[in-house]
């Protein structure tokens, strides 16, 4: 039986058993919200290092479709996308690349494995099943091993509530797109299931900019399955599996010779299919202080190219992920986290092995101090092994200030297509990973009331060993240096309306003192909250990046004003919609490619 079927099979029992589990707490306050991503379950005012959540509450207020849009909102956070609805779509932290980018959901890595860099592609994510994205900037490969240069994105599926439930949805708007939606779940103490399905169909935009001439437009259609359910077993233990599954078309346009900005119309279609998922077994020892996971993951894509209908490119890679993880409360001072960890990844009959050794630990020098540190190794089959550690520091001496501190080290193994040559060139045997370093110190700032917060934070990364491509094949190179500051604010104006302002300024440069590739120095946002007594809550959303770098080209800068906004009908009944682009700002995220006028949509949503 194949690890996949495996997967599928321990998702259908888990949610064909009725009657199902516990509730999951969702704390909302900073000294108890948790951050899942740093493997030691740390709250927001003890991690040290700056990490960015996005929540459930917070997508829908934005009423956003796709996860990028929503990850779009955290300072120090780039993305480019080479169209909407379905272009490629790369996010970008602090000026590391996208492919520098660790993506997880629900704990399984899934970059994609059969792409020359080895980076995930945001496109096709749908928000509807997401509970909570977290943004974990720096190095991070002590706590998730290859790829986590610049930062980790680490996406949380909805899980299961107790008592029996659902939701239904659907909505129309702009480009003739249609979007919707439903689940089912139900909880109790013997466990819980979640099954959730979505939809999209669209006409889409022209990729190649509208602007220049181009005039066909390109589709998108995408189905998305999420499902996630669990046994309790009893005396703490918990057997769980979650899966998500998704099967898109995208039209696409590229490179034309003699067209503006070298890019136009042509009649190119991808079809991708993606699925990830684990089964996990988790439960507790020596009464209760030592708390287990066992953990085998995968995920897999398979991507083909059609020109004219006829095929022009296909690629398929898969990774599996074999965990166990020991987490020890010593006392109420002391923590320690220790595991090891076997990724497996195949792409063009072509396979590479880590194996991975982790400890981390947690000291509360005293309440109001906590102290983090963790080493851990990886072995690589072809290049071998890579030592990486981190430390960080977090000092709350009252609750209205946290003052924090971090510096870690990351590296990025050669991807398959790296190691092979790519198929153009021989492979370099002496090909080395790339590797960071980097610190942030920051200070959060809260007022007595809770009306007011702060937040600034200034970093610094180096990155070595930039693998790069010439005609002789593929070789280590260039260093990049980020260095950069990065604000937040909040004021709650009145009981019903609040002011959030997220601004960033990244200088980041490459050996030569060059300007990175479409990285902006200054971005932000500005949101307005209305959430007046009554059926009635809004968001104004005012978007803007600066000018970016795009080989001897220059992007210009643009703003973007977006609305969203929801109205109840009945208790469990609620209409909502969403303007983007109020004032039809006509720019580009990455050259030649198009972006969405003036355009909205409209829905409707029950829950039961």
């Amino acid at each position: 039986m194949s690890i996949k079927t495996a997967l599928l099979s321990a998702v259908s029992l888990s949610i064909t058993l009725p009657g199902l589990a516990q509730a999951v707490d969702d704390p909302t306050t900073l000294d108890t919200v948790i951050v899942e991503g740093s493997r030691l379950n740390q709250t927001a005012t003890e991690i040290g290092s700056s990490v960015s959540i996005i929540t459930a509450d917070d997508i829908d207020q934005l009423g956003v479709d796709f996860v990028l849009d929503a990850i779009a909102a955290a300072p120090g956070v780039t993305i480019n996308q080479n169209g909407a609805f379905g272009g490629s779509a790369s996010v970008r932290i602090r000026g590391a690349s996208s492919e520098q980018t660790l993506v997880l959901i629900d704990g399984i890595p899934v970059n994609d494995p059969s792409s020359p860099g080895g980076g995930f592609n945001f496109a096709r994510v749908d928000t509807e099943n997401v509970e909570r994205i977290e943004i974990l900037k720096g190095p991070q490969s002590t706590l998730w091993g290859t790829d986590a240069i610049g930062g980790v994105v680490s996406i949380t599926t909805k899980r299961p509530e107790d008592g029996f439930g659902g939701t239904a949805f659907a909505e129309y708007g702009s480009f003739n797109t249609f979007r919707g939606g439903a689940s089912v779940e139900n909880g109790s103490e013997a466990g819980d299931f979640r099954l959730a399905v979505t939809a999209t169909d669209s006409d889409g935009i022209s990729k190649a900019d509208e602007n220049n001439g181009n005039t066909e437009d390109d589709p998108y259609d995408a189905l998305t399955v999420s499902a996630k359910g669990g046994l309790n077993l009893g005396g703490d233990a918990r057997l769980s599996a979650d899966i998500l599954w998704t099967d898109a078309e995208s039209a696409f346009d590229g490179f034309v010779s003699g067209a503006p900005q070298s890019v136009g119309d042509l009649p190119n279609v991808s079809e991708t299919e993606e699925v990830s998922g684990n089964v996990s077994l988790t439960g507790m020892l020596f009464g209760g202080s030592l708390d287990n996971l066992l953990l085998v993951g995968i995920s897999e894509i398979d991507r083909q190219n059609f020109s004219n209908g006829a095929p022009s490119f296909g690629a398929a890679g898969d990774r599996t992920i074999y965990r166990y993880q020991g987490t020890l409360d010593v006392n109420d001072a002391n923590t320690l986290a220790f595991g090891a960890e076997r990724e497996e990844t195949e792409f063009d009959g072509n396979e590479t092995t880590i194996d991975g050794l982790f400890g981390l630990y947690e000291l509360k020098a005293t309440d109001a101090l906590t102290l983090t540190a963790g080493i851990r190794v990886d072995d690589h089959n072809s290049f071998g092994t890579e030592t990486t550690g981190r430390a960080a520091a977090a000092y709350n001496p009252n609750p209205q200030w946290t003052f924090r501190a971090s510096w870690g080290q990351g590296f990025k193994a050669p991807t398959l297509f790296q190691l092979s040559g790519g198929g153009f060139a021989a492979p370099n045997p002496n090909l080395q990973p790339e590797t960071s370093e980097a610190f942030d110190v920051g200070i959060d700032w809260r007022s007595q009331d809770g009306r007011l917060a702060a937040s600034v934070t200034v970093f610094d990364t180096d990155i070595e060993n930039l693998i790069s491509f010439a005609s002789t094949g593929y070789f280590n190179e260039a260093m990049v240096e980020s260095t950069g500051i990065e604000l937040t604010g909040r004021a709650e104006l009145t009981e019903w309306a609040s002011v959030d302002i997220g601004y960033a300024y990244i200088d980041a440069a490459d050996t030569n003192g060059n300007p990175l590739r479409r990285q902006p120095e200054h971005s932000g946002d500005i949101r307005l909250s209305l959430d007046p007594d009554g059926p009635f809550s809004g968001v104004v959303l005012v978007r803007y990046n600066g000018e970016e770098p795009d080989g001897s080209n220059v992007v210009d800068s643009w703003t973007r004003v977006d609305l969203s906004g929801s109205y109840d009908l009945k208790e469990n009944v609620e209409l909502f919609g969403r303007v983007e682009n109020l004032f039809d700002e006509q720019y580009q995220q990455i050259r030649g490619y198009g972006t969405p006028g003036l355009s909205g949509s409209v829905g409707i949503r029950l829950r039961y």
